[in-house]
Protein backbone atom coordinates (compact mmCIF):
# COMPACT_ATOMS: atom_id res chain seq x y z
CA UNK A 1 0.00 0.00 0.00
CA UNK A 2 1.30 3.69 -0.80
CA UNK A 3 2.36 5.31 2.87
CA UNK A 4 0.71 8.79 2.82
CA UNK A 5 1.26 11.49 5.48
CA UNK A 6 -1.23 14.12 6.25
CA UNK A 7 0.31 17.05 8.02
CA UNK A 8 -2.04 18.78 11.31
CA UNK A 9 -0.89 21.30 12.78
CA UNK A 10 -2.87 24.31 15.41
CA UNK A 11 -5.20 26.18 12.69
CA UNK A 12 -5.54 23.92 10.45
CA UNK A 13 -8.87 22.86 8.28
CA UNK A 14 -10.36 20.42 10.10
CA UNK A 15 -12.80 19.51 6.75
CA UNK A 16 -10.22 19.45 4.54
CA UNK A 17 -7.74 17.32 6.72
CA UNK A 18 -10.55 14.78 8.19
CA UNK A 19 -12.05 14.79 4.07
CA UNK A 20 -9.01 14.11 2.29
CA UNK A 21 -7.89 11.06 5.06
CA UNK A 22 -11.21 9.49 4.05
CA UNK A 23 -11.20 9.63 0.44
CA UNK A 24 -7.72 8.44 0.68
CA UNK A 25 -8.61 5.24 3.31
CA UNK A 26 -11.60 4.40 1.45
CA UNK A 27 -9.91 3.76 -1.97
CA UNK A 28 -10.99 0.26 -3.22
CA UNK A 29 -12.96 0.34 -0.28
CA UNK A 30 -16.75 1.75 -0.87
CA UNK A 31 -17.32 1.25 -4.26
CA UNK A 32 -16.25 -2.68 -3.98
CA UNK A 33 -18.39 -3.23 -0.73
CA UNK A 34 -21.48 -1.38 -2.55
CA UNK A 35 -20.89 -3.97 -5.36
CA UNK A 36 -19.92 -6.95 -3.42
CA UNK A 37 -16.52 -7.12 -3.75
CA UNK A 38 -13.59 -8.01 -1.97
CA UNK A 39 -12.22 -4.61 -0.76
CA UNK A 40 -8.89 -3.58 -2.29
CA UNK A 41 -7.34 -0.79 0.38
CA UNK A 42 -4.61 1.52 -1.64
CA UNK A 43 -3.39 3.71 1.53
CA UNK A 44 -2.24 3.63 4.39
CA UNK A 45 -2.92 6.98 5.93
CA UNK A 46 -1.15 8.67 9.01
CA UNK A 47 -1.91 12.09 10.29
CA UNK A 48 1.11 13.32 11.93
CA UNK A 49 1.81 16.73 13.62
CA UNK A 50 5.13 18.09 15.12
CA UNK A 51 6.08 16.16 18.49
CA UNK A 52 2.65 13.71 17.87
CA UNK A 53 0.80 16.31 19.85
CA UNK A 54 -2.69 16.81 19.34
CA UNK A 55 -3.76 20.19 17.34
CA UNK A 56 -6.47 22.19 18.07
CA UNK A 57 -8.29 22.90 14.63
CA UNK A 58 -9.62 26.03 13.18
CA UNK A 59 -13.14 25.69 14.39
CA UNK A 60 -11.76 24.46 17.68
CA UNK A 61 -12.20 21.24 17.29
CA UNK A 62 -9.13 18.89 18.92
CA UNK A 63 -7.41 16.43 16.84
CA UNK A 64 -5.46 13.70 18.13
CA UNK A 65 -2.63 12.63 15.47
CA UNK A 66 -1.28 9.08 14.60
CA UNK A 67 2.47 10.21 14.62
CA UNK A 68 5.41 12.35 15.07
CA UNK A 69 6.79 14.27 12.30
CA UNK A 70 9.96 13.59 13.68
CA UNK A 71 9.28 9.72 13.65
CA UNK A 72 8.58 10.02 9.61
CA UNK A 73 11.67 9.54 7.77
CA UNK A 74 9.73 8.46 4.30
CA UNK A 75 6.40 8.68 2.76
CA UNK A 76 4.83 8.16 -0.44
CA UNK A 77 2.96 10.82 -0.34
CA UNK A 78 2.50 14.07 2.01
CA UNK A 79 -0.47 16.39 2.29
CA UNK A 80 -0.47 19.64 3.78
CA UNK A 81 -4.22 20.63 4.19
CA UNK A 82 -5.86 24.53 4.43
CA UNK A 83 -4.56 26.66 6.86
CA UNK A 84 -7.97 27.93 8.38
CA UNK A 85 -6.18 30.49 11.04
CA UNK A 86 -4.81 33.74 10.32
CA UNK A 87 -1.81 32.61 7.96
CA UNK A 88 0.92 34.51 9.08
CA UNK A 89 1.14 33.76 12.54
CA UNK A 90 0.00 29.51 11.74
CA UNK A 91 3.45 29.90 9.21
CA UNK A 92 5.56 31.48 11.55
CA UNK A 93 4.52 28.80 14.61
CA UNK A 94 5.58 25.73 11.94
CA UNK A 95 8.89 27.01 11.32
CA UNK A 96 10.17 23.45 12.57
CA UNK A 97 7.74 21.92 10.54
CA UNK A 98 9.36 23.55 7.19
CA UNK A 99 12.56 21.16 7.32
CA UNK A 100 10.56 17.92 7.63
CA UNK A 101 8.40 18.76 4.19
CA UNK A 102 12.24 19.56 2.79
CA UNK A 103 13.43 16.57 3.79
CA UNK A 104 10.75 14.07 2.65
CA UNK A 105 11.17 15.76 -0.84
CA UNK A 106 14.26 15.63 -1.18
CA UNK A 107 13.97 12.14 -0.31
CA UNK A 108 11.35 11.15 -3.37
CA UNK A 109 8.32 11.96 -1.44
CA UNK A 110 5.29 13.84 -3.65
CA UNK A 111 3.83 16.76 -1.85
CA UNK A 112 0.68 18.13 -2.24
CA UNK A 113 -1.16 20.95 -0.69
CA UNK A 114 -4.72 22.44 -0.47
CA UNK A 115 -5.91 26.12 -0.84
CA UNK A 116 -3.80 27.88 1.57
CA UNK A 117 -1.82 25.14 2.67
CA UNK A 118 0.56 26.24 -0.46
CA UNK A 119 1.52 28.96 1.99
CA UNK A 120 3.78 25.96 4.03
CA UNK A 121 4.86 24.50 0.75
CA UNK A 122 6.39 28.06 -0.63
CA UNK A 123 7.40 29.11 2.89
CA UNK A 124 9.78 25.79 2.87
CA UNK A 125 10.99 27.03 -0.53
CA UNK A 126 9.65 23.95 -2.36
CA UNK A 127 7.89 25.93 -5.04
CA UNK A 128 10.59 28.50 -5.68
CA UNK A 129 10.31 28.68 -9.86
CA UNK A 130 7.70 25.87 -10.14
CA UNK A 131 4.23 26.61 -11.37
CA UNK A 132 1.33 26.53 -8.18
CA UNK A 133 -1.90 27.44 -6.86
CA UNK A 134 -3.76 28.80 -3.85
CA UNK A 135 -6.84 29.89 -3.02
CA UNK A 136 -8.20 32.95 -5.09
CA UNK A 137 -8.61 35.44 -2.60
CA UNK A 138 -5.32 35.10 -0.91
CA UNK A 139 -3.33 35.14 -3.87
CA UNK A 140 -2.21 38.97 -3.48
CA UNK A 141 -0.38 38.16 -0.11
CA UNK A 142 1.18 34.81 -1.83
CA UNK A 143 2.41 37.43 -4.70
CA UNK A 144 3.71 39.18 -1.65
CA UNK A 145 5.40 36.78 0.17
CA UNK A 146 6.88 34.88 -3.12
CA UNK A 147 7.53 36.50 -5.55
CA UNK A 148 9.83 33.60 -7.11
CA UNK A 149 6.53 31.10 -7.05
CA UNK A 150 4.56 30.93 -10.73
CA UNK A 151 1.51 31.78 -9.02
CA UNK A 152 -1.85 31.40 -11.30
CA UNK A 153 -4.68 31.39 -9.23
CA UNK A 154 -7.07 30.50 -11.89
CA UNK A 155 -6.16 26.99 -11.63
CA UNK A 156 -8.23 24.63 -9.78
CA UNK A 157 -4.87 22.22 -10.03
CA UNK A 158 -1.79 22.49 -11.05
CA UNK A 159 0.94 20.19 -10.97
CA UNK A 160 4.61 20.55 -11.33
CA UNK A 161 7.08 18.03 -11.13
CA UNK A 162 6.02 15.72 -7.91
CA UNK A 163 4.38 18.49 -6.41
CA UNK A 164 0.49 19.20 -7.06
CA UNK A 165 -1.07 22.30 -5.30
CA UNK A 166 -5.04 23.05 -5.49
CA UNK A 167 -7.12 25.68 -5.41
CA UNK A 168 -9.65 27.41 -3.13
CA UNK A 169 -11.94 25.72 -0.37
CA UNK A 170 -13.44 22.24 -1.18
CA UNK A 171 -10.84 21.59 -4.13
CA UNK A 172 -9.28 18.87 -2.13
CA UNK A 173 -12.26 16.59 -3.25
CA UNK A 174 -10.66 17.40 -6.80
CA UNK A 175 -6.70 16.89 -5.85
CA UNK A 176 -7.61 13.96 -4.13
CA UNK A 177 -9.09 12.43 -6.66
CA UNK A 178 -6.46 13.31 -9.28
CA UNK A 179 -3.88 11.91 -7.04
CA UNK A 180 -5.70 8.63 -6.63
CA UNK A 181 -5.64 8.50 -10.58
CA UNK A 182 -2.02 8.78 -10.22
CA UNK A 183 -1.56 6.12 -7.68
CA UNK A 184 -4.27 3.83 -8.83
CA UNK A 185 -5.54 4.74 -12.13
CA UNK A 186 -8.38 6.07 -14.12
CA UNK A 187 -10.52 3.66 -13.29
CA UNK A 188 -10.15 3.28 -9.53
CA UNK A 189 -10.72 7.11 -9.80
CA UNK A 190 -13.98 7.01 -11.31
CA UNK A 191 -15.23 4.24 -8.79
CA UNK A 192 -14.17 6.97 -5.96
CA UNK A 193 -15.37 9.41 -7.43
CA UNK A 194 -18.98 7.90 -7.90
CA UNK A 195 -18.90 6.56 -4.94
CA UNK A 196 -18.89 10.00 -3.23
CA UNK A 197 -21.02 11.50 -5.50
CA UNK A 198 -18.36 13.88 -6.43
CA UNK A 199 -18.58 15.38 -9.80
CA UNK A 200 -14.95 16.41 -11.05
CA UNK A 201 -14.75 19.52 -13.11
CA UNK A 202 -12.15 20.79 -15.41
CA UNK A 203 -13.32 24.42 -14.65
CA UNK A 204 -10.86 26.78 -13.50
CA UNK A 205 -10.86 28.68 -10.44
CA UNK A 206 -11.30 31.93 -11.64
CA UNK A 207 -15.50 31.53 -12.69
CA UNK A 208 -15.61 31.83 -8.35
CA UNK A 209 -12.93 34.50 -7.84
CA UNK A 210 -14.14 38.04 -6.91
CA UNK A 211 -12.30 41.58 -6.73
CA UNK A 212 -9.84 41.12 -3.37
CA UNK A 213 -11.09 43.29 -0.63
CA UNK A 214 -7.20 43.49 0.96
CA UNK A 215 -5.02 45.34 -1.35
CA UNK A 216 -1.60 44.57 0.67
CA UNK A 217 -0.03 48.09 -0.12
CA UNK A 218 0.36 51.82 1.36
CA UNK A 219 0.76 53.95 -1.74
CA UNK A 220 -2.01 56.10 -1.29
CA UNK A 221 -2.70 57.45 -4.95
CA UNK A 222 -2.96 53.96 -6.43
CA UNK A 223 -5.78 53.87 -3.74
CA UNK A 224 -7.36 57.25 -4.36
CA UNK A 225 -7.24 56.06 -8.21
CA UNK A 226 -8.93 52.56 -7.22
CA UNK A 227 -10.88 54.03 -4.98
CA UNK A 228 -12.70 56.40 -8.16
CA UNK A 229 -12.40 53.45 -10.64
CA UNK A 230 -14.70 51.14 -8.13
CA UNK A 231 -17.56 54.14 -8.14
CA UNK A 232 -17.28 55.27 -11.74
CA UNK A 233 -15.94 51.87 -13.35
CA UNK A 234 -18.70 52.32 -16.30
CA UNK A 235 -17.03 56.07 -17.46
CA UNK A 236 -14.67 55.80 -20.55
CA UNK A 237 -11.34 56.77 -18.78
CA UNK A 238 -7.57 57.22 -20.22
CA UNK A 239 -4.45 56.04 -18.18
CA UNK A 240 -3.86 60.17 -18.80
CA UNK A 241 -7.23 60.92 -17.46
CA UNK A 242 -6.25 58.72 -13.92
CA UNK A 243 -2.62 59.98 -14.05
CA UNK A 244 -4.35 63.69 -13.47
CA UNK A 245 -6.32 62.63 -10.85
CA UNK A 246 -3.66 61.76 -8.39
CA UNK A 247 -1.36 64.52 -9.98
CA UNK A 248 1.21 61.69 -11.50
CA UNK A 249 2.67 61.85 -14.40
CA UNK A 250 0.84 57.80 -17.13
CA UNK A 251 4.45 56.39 -16.77
CA UNK A 252 4.57 56.92 -12.87
CA UNK A 253 0.67 55.74 -12.14
CA UNK A 254 1.79 52.86 -14.85
CA UNK A 255 5.01 51.93 -12.47
CA UNK A 256 3.70 52.68 -9.09
CA UNK A 257 0.22 50.74 -9.86
CA UNK A 258 2.27 47.99 -11.22
CA UNK A 259 4.44 48.04 -8.07
CA UNK A 260 1.51 47.82 -5.49
CA UNK A 261 -0.79 45.74 -7.38
CA UNK A 262 1.09 43.56 -9.72
CA UNK A 263 -0.93 44.79 -12.81
CA UNK A 264 -1.42 48.24 -14.90
CA UNK A 265 -4.72 50.87 -13.93
CA UNK A 266 -6.73 49.61 -17.20
CA UNK A 267 -6.02 45.86 -16.49
CA UNK A 268 -7.69 46.48 -12.63
CA UNK A 269 -10.08 48.52 -14.09
CA UNK A 270 -11.04 45.62 -16.36
CA UNK A 271 -11.10 42.90 -12.97
CA UNK A 272 -13.59 45.67 -11.49
CA UNK A 273 -15.90 45.75 -14.39
CA UNK A 274 -16.13 41.97 -15.05
CA UNK A 275 -17.08 41.48 -11.26
CA UNK A 276 -19.84 44.41 -11.67
CA UNK A 277 -21.13 42.32 -14.37
CA UNK A 278 -20.87 38.79 -12.11
CA UNK A 279 -22.78 40.54 -9.15
CA UNK A 280 -25.45 41.54 -12.47
CA UNK A 281 -25.38 38.27 -13.71
CA UNK A 282 -25.99 36.60 -10.23
CA UNK A 283 -29.07 38.92 -9.62
CA UNK A 284 -30.43 37.47 -13.17
CA UNK A 285 -30.05 39.81 -15.07
CA UNK A 286 -30.41 38.76 -19.13
CA UNK A 287 -30.06 41.61 -21.49
CA UNK A 288 -26.59 41.42 -22.27
CA UNK A 289 -26.47 44.39 -24.25
CA UNK A 290 -27.74 46.37 -21.31
CA UNK A 291 -25.34 45.08 -19.03
CA UNK A 292 -22.05 45.74 -21.17
CA UNK A 293 -22.87 48.98 -21.34
CA UNK A 294 -23.79 49.58 -17.61
CA UNK A 295 -20.29 47.95 -16.68
CA UNK A 296 -18.60 50.35 -19.54
CA UNK A 297 -18.89 48.22 -22.92
CA UNK A 298 -20.17 49.73 -26.41
CA UNK A 299 -19.91 46.19 -28.20
CA UNK A 300 -21.28 43.30 -26.61
CA UNK A 301 -18.74 40.60 -28.54
CA UNK A 302 -15.61 42.28 -27.24
CA UNK A 303 -17.38 42.27 -23.79
CA UNK A 304 -18.46 38.40 -23.89
CA UNK A 305 -14.67 37.77 -25.19
CA UNK A 306 -13.16 39.81 -22.11
CA UNK A 307 -15.57 38.21 -19.52
CA UNK A 308 -14.82 34.26 -21.01
CA UNK A 309 -11.31 35.06 -20.92
CA UNK A 310 -11.25 36.46 -17.14
CA UNK A 311 -13.79 33.85 -15.60
CA UNK A 312 -13.44 30.55 -18.23
CA UNK A 313 -17.20 31.02 -18.68
CA UNK A 314 -19.46 32.49 -21.01
CA UNK A 315 -22.14 35.59 -19.30
CA UNK A 316 -25.30 32.81 -20.78
CA UNK A 317 -23.27 30.61 -19.03
CA UNK A 318 -22.10 31.86 -15.98
CA UNK A 319 -25.77 33.07 -15.29
CA UNK A 320 -27.03 29.69 -15.85
CA UNK A 321 -25.02 28.35 -13.23
CA UNK A 322 -24.72 31.17 -10.51
CA UNK A 323 -27.90 33.13 -10.73
CA UNK A 324 -29.33 32.92 -7.30
CA UNK A 325 -32.41 30.86 -6.92
CA UNK A 326 -35.37 32.92 -7.95
CA UNK A 327 -33.69 35.35 -9.92
CA UNK A 328 -33.22 33.41 -13.12
CA UNK A 329 -35.73 34.42 -15.66
CA UNK A 330 -35.85 32.89 -19.18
Amino acid sequence: MYQVSVLAYDGVFASALAGVVDLLNLTGVTWNRIHGLPLDRQFKVQVVSRGGQPVRCNAGLRLAVDNAIERVDSSDLVLVPTIGNEITSVLKAEQDTLEWLRFLHAGGADLASNCTGAFLLAEAGLLDGRRATTHWGYSPLFRQRYPQVNLNERELITRDGNIFCAGGGTAWRDLTILLVERYCGADMARELAKSFVIDVRNDPQSIYAGLPAKTYHRDEQVQLVQSWLHEHYAEPTTLADLAQRVHLSPRQLQRRFIAALGEPPLQYLQRVRIEASRKMLERGATNLGTLAEQVGYQDVSSFSRLFKRHTGLSPSHYRQRFARVGALRD
